[in-house]
């Protein structure tokens, strides 16, 4: 399928995980994209996975730094000639505990997942086409299932859910589509991290993390995005989506 044939797509946290399928499933069906991250190592290597029939320019830049971000969006208009579709992938996660979280794990958190998915939806959304545009944000199934040591976490990504929610009734009179999606536990390099669990709590409190289906992978989750980003899900809008394997039920 190349549903993205000249479809130009913004994409933020392209250098990995979920970010990085979602630019080789977007450009495999035809799509330009523009890859934004903090790793220039990522990003190249994410360049090299892109065998065509799409295209990918790449720029590092902080999300969660807005001068960056109205920069990036600049450019990213004017590399493409325009931005059809927004996609925010990129993201932190930390596991703390309530007694040792600091407001700086909390900056952190909704500086990144919060501040720089809506400062990339302000910049881009005066580009982006009525009637077509489209927004993809990623969130977590974290924001509406209660995990131990992830409160702050889950708080952020709440956050995305309801902004998307909201941003979907504002920008509706100009029928630009804004979704969220929701994973569930899927195997990236941030999944991976050595912190991602602090030392010495009780691993089974997070036996509902994993799915009846198993862990995911990312390129399961980029094949929701590449749907929920084209015109297959032209009547959908202002509804989160859940890839989670069933961990839900």
């Amino acid at each position: 399928m190349n549903r993205y044939d000249g479809v130009k797509v913004l994409l933020t946290g392209a250098a990995s995980g979920i970010g990085r399928a979602t630019a080789i499933r977007l450009a495999s069906e035809g799509a330009a994209v523009y890859g934004v991250d903090l790793s220039e190592a990522g990003l190249a290597e994410t360049a090299a996975a892109i065998t065509g029939p799409g295209t990918i320019a790449t720029r590092v830049a902080d999300v969660a730094d807005e001068p960056a971000v109205i920069a990036a969006v600049r450019d990213a208009a004017e590399t493409l000639g325009g931005i059809d579709v927004l996609v925010n992938v990129a993201g932190v996660h930390r596991t703390t505990p309530l007694a040792s979280l600091t407001v700086d794990d909390l900056m952190r958190l909704f500086r990144v997942n919060v501040v720089g998915t809506a400062l990339f939806c302000r910049e881009a959304a005066g580009h982006l086409p009525d009637g077509t545009g489209a927004i993809v944000n990623v969130a977590s199934l974290s924001a509406v299932q209660g995990n131990p040591y992830m409160s702050a976490y889950s708080a952020s990504k709440g956050a995305v859910i309801s902004f998307s929610l909201s941003l979907a009734a504002e920008l509706s009179p100009r029928r630009i589509r804004v979704l969220s999606i929701s994973p569930g536990s899927v195997d990236t390099p941030l999944t991976r991290a050595p912190d991602m669990f602090p030392d010495g709590v009780d691993a089974s409190y997070f036996g509902r993390l994993y799915a009846p289906f198993g862990v995911g992978a990312a390129d399961q989750i980029a094949a929701v995005i590449a749907y929920a980003g084209s015109s297959d899900a032209a009547y959908q809008t202002g509804v989160d989506l859940r890839v989670d394997g069933g961990s839900h039920m």
